[in-house]
């Protein structure tokens, strides 16, 4: 069944997420849906300081908005706000730092967060890919801890702030990877076999299209989605997929190609004319599973899902 779900996902792939897909898809695109003007509104991005979280803050900052850029190494965060503010001329883009795979650490920063400030818009791109199991220093699987855990502790721990907010959004960056994988709630953390950091990562990127869904069920107030923002050429493509990278790099779309549908979501009042907890490619909500490949998971085990990581995420709350 894997092999039938990657030689299919390929295949879809070679048509869909790359520079000749996104060019083609553009081709509906309305130029007028990111014509906003979003001074006033705030917006918090994760792993900002490069790839597919910096074309977006720089996108949302050259129509005004005020920018909280989420970053783990500050040298590298500090040098993404100059490179923001100057090409987009606003000074209101803020540094933060934080290291998503520490839960302790997500709790800290969002209670402190919203002591300060309004949070319109949260847009959850921090990620990672590690090809070799690591535990980090909690104990818990470090692809894991940063792709759902982090996400998870996060978002939950800001809808309050945006429940105060008009026009709250959450917008995930999940990834077309997911499609390969079913959920599987029994080994969460790739304890079991051997481990594929490729496959952990669609597995954890299936969890956020998941969260998204039941979030948007239950927190009404709030815009969810989540997204695929293509075969893109960031710096993680390149360290994480170097073959990958290698083999296709003449195809990969731009980093600002890639954010495209995440500033899109996050900005445009045509988004949320479409129902929350969807999965969008291209400015368009799309399936989330492959046809036959038998990856639908049941309600019940969308609930331990939740369970979980609620009974993880509240053990390392302060």
């Amino acid at each position: 069944m894997s092999l039938y779900r990657n030689a299919v996902w390929f295949v879809k792939g070679l048509q869909e997420y790359t520079k000749a897909g996104y060019e083609a898809a553009a081709k509906r695109f309305v130029a007028a849906d990111l014509d906003v003007n979003l001074s006033g509104r705030s917006f918090m991005i994760t792993g900002a300081n490069s790839g597919i979280g910096k074309a977006a803050a720089l996108e949302i900052a050259k129509r005004g908005g005020t920018v909280h850029l989420i970053c783990r190494n500050k040298e590298r965060a500090e040098a993404a706000k100059v490179d923001i503010v100057e090409q987009s001329k606003n000074e209101d883009v803020h540094v933060h730092l934080l290291d998503m795979a520490s839960p302790r650490h997500v709790w800290e920063f969002a209670e402190s967060f919203q002591q300060n400030n309004s949070l319109h818009v949260l847009i959850n791109n921090a990620g990672c890919m590690v090809n070799q199991r690591e535990v980090t220093e909690d104990g818990v699987e470090k692809n894991f801890a940063t792709n759902t855990l982090g996400t998870y502790i996060l978002t939950t721990a800001l809808i309050p702030a945006l429940k105060k907010s008009q026009d709250p959004r959450v917008v995930t960056v999940s990834s077309g990877g997911m499609l390969v994988q079913k959920l599987n709630v029994d080994d969460l953390q790739f304890e079991k076999g051997a481990f594929d950091g490729t496959m952990a990562y669609a597995q954890n990127k299936r969890q956020q299209v998941i969260l998204t869904e039941r979030w948007a069920a239950q927190h009404k107030e709030i815009h969810f989605s989540s997204m695929h923002p293509g075969w893109a050429d960031t710096p993680a493509v390149r360290s994480s997929m170097p073959d990958f990278y290698e083999k296709m790099k003449n195809k990969l779309r731009t980093e600002a190609q890639g954010a495209d549908t995440v500033v899109w979501l996050a900005v445009s009042a045509a988004a949320t004319t479409q129902p929350s907890g969807l999965f969008f490619q291209d400015r368009m909500a799309v399936a989330t599973h492959l046809p036959l490949a038998f990856t639908r998971s049941t309600p019940a085990d969308k609930d331990r899902l939740q369970e979980a990581l609620e009974q993880l995420a509240y053990k390392f709350k302060p």
